[in-house]
């Protein structure tokens, strides 16, 4: 792609603003290597210094932000490495809980390092490393530097499992015209949805290389042995106890799940509540917020499994989530009762366990709405009706069987996302897109 003089300059003042706030990257890792200490670790990754670490050919390069970007792009990798045996594939991130998870479900499958910040010379110092065949962003990490510099190269770039809410368009207005040029760099877009595809669009993407994939998460894989793990762990704390669980949870949603337990307390005095926050940082302050409250609580790296007598305990480890809830009755899926816009509902649902949500679903709107529309998912107004949900599921096993049911088949009929991406992938990889 031939640069215009304007496009140079679009380029040129974001360079000048990203040299201007250099500084703010480094105040950035140390403030959050004080909340969480594995961000004090492997700094040169993020500005490009990859000697000795890296020093690869042909590379099938996949980016996956953190966590929830891994999960969804472990059976997009799992089918690179099947198809492509004979090529390194390299997994990168941004957060070291996306690090860990990567080396969980890998090992030394895959090479993994940080993603640089978006300065040109960094970018081209991590690119003389890496030398990616394919480069494979997973859901909408736009980085104007790295997607020219790709585009320059030769390197062709693909979107997969992209999706773009109203809101975060309207986050991009004030750059549009920076961010319609970095679009036409990208060869191709799989969109999750039809009003996906559309915003993007919009966004700047070239609507002949856009298409509806669908979502990856769709395909999520499940590891053996999870049913059978479940009723173990339930047999260990008391078989015939309702168990909840609150997921992916945020600040202004923990005093929430607390009156919620205590209010199911109040009716089923043996109820237990699995727990498990979004970011790890908040681990130590809800088992606090719980003992202060008068709950028993239990921790995952302290005791291990709850015992007879916990009424709360604390999932504070990253991985294993699905463990916990094939274990539970009932689902809350949190960031949806505060303006996050919710987290991913698939993962009880795959599992056929009922779920419950707040108003706030923006980030998985789609999803969401099937769910609830086939009997497996409640959307709820605000925390006291998200309490009164999850008592009525826990009360009522018909009901929770029922809705278990639905969300399985529902499931179940939106997937073949990952065969659908792998194949165009694989396309642009050979050039025939």
């Amino acid at each position: 792609m031939q640069l215009s003089f304007g496009q140079r300059m679009l380029l040129g003042l974001y360079g000048l603003v990203l040299r201007l706030a250099f500084p703010v990257t480094l105040y950035h890792l140390i403030w959050r290597g004080l909340r969480q200490r594995e961000y004090l670790r492997r700094w040169s990754e993020r500005y490009g210094w990859l000697e000795g670490q890296l020093d690869l050919h042909d590379t099938l390069w996949v980016h996956a932000v953190s966590v929830g970007e891994v999960i969804a792009a472990r059976p997009l990798v799992d089918g690179l490495l099947a198809r492509h045996p004979e090529r390194p594939v390299l997994v990168t991130t941004i957060t070291p809980t996306g690090s860990e998870r990567v080396r969980a479900l890998w090992g030394e499958r895959v090479h993994h390092v940080y993603v640089p910040y978006d300065l040109r010379s960094i970018v081209r110092r991590f690119l003389d490393r890496a030398r990616p065949a394919l480069a494979v962003i997973v859901e909408t990490e736009i980085w104007p530097n790295l997607y020219v510099e790709c585009e320059r190269r030769g390197i062709p770039l693909v979107m997969v499992n992209a999706r773009l809410s109203e809101r975060s368009l309207r986050g991009y207005l004030p750059v549009r015209a920076l961010v319609r040029l970095v679009m036409r760099t990208v060869d191709l877009v799989a969109a999750q949805s039809r009003a996906d595809a559309a915003r993007l669009e919009r966004l700047g993407a070239d609507p002949a290389r856009i298409v509806v994939t669908g979502n990856l998460k769709y395909d999520l894989p499940l590891a053996p042995g999870l049913d059978v793990q479940a009723q173990a762990w339930r047999a260990g704390w008391g078989g015939a106890r309702p168990v909840w669980m609150a997921a992916s949870t945020h600040a202004p949603e923990e005093a929430a799940v607390i009156a919620a337990h205590q209010a199911l307390l109040s009716t089923q005095p043996d109820a237990l509540l699995l727990w498990a926050p979004r970011h790890p940082e908040r681990f130590g302050p809800v088992a606090a917020a719980a003992r202060d409250a008068g709950l028993e609580v239990a921790t995952r790296s302290g005791e291990g499994l709850p015992g007879a007598g916990t009424q709360v305990f604390v999932v504070d480890t990253i991985g294993e989530l699905m463990g916990f809830y094939a274990a539970s009755d009932v689902a809350f899926v949190g960031g949806s009762l505060c303006e996050v816009g919710g987290h991913n509902v698939l993962e009880p649902a795959a599992l056929g366990v009922p779920s419950v949500v707040g108003p706030h679903t923006f980030n998985f709107k789609d999803v969401t709405r099937h769910l609830r529309e086939a009997g497996g998912l409640q959307q709820v107004d605000d925390a006291d009706a998200m309490a009164a949900a999850v008592r009525h599921l826990l009360r009522d096993p018909a009901a929770r069987r029922e809705r278990g049911d639905a969300s399985r088949r529902a499931v179940a009929e939106l997937g073949g996302a990952v065969a659908r991406t792998l194949d165009l992938a694989d396309e642009v990889l050979a050039g025939r897109r």
